[in-house]
């Protein structure tokens, strides 16, 4: 599932139940499909920082380090 379609279900969800006029069981299941969208939301964001830092790490190397094209 994409990053934003996890997003924006959890933020729906999360709407529904601050809404109120839920069962205790349909709230359990709300929250039990929250988690599992801010699992997914995290993997996400995860990666992208790891991303992200490999991104910069490669772009602060100097350019007399070893492996350098030039």
């Amino acid at each position: 599932m994409p990053y934003e379609q996890a997003r924006d279900e959890l933020t729906e969800l999360v709407r529904r139940m601050e809404a109120g006029g839920l069962s205790l069981e349909e709230s359990l299941q709300l929250w039990e499909r929250g988690e599992q969208l801010a699992t997914i939301c995290e993997e996400w964001l995860e990666g992208a920082r790891a991303r992200l830092a490999a991104a910069l790490a490669r772009q602060n190397k100097p350019a007399d380090a070893p492996g350098a094209p030039f």
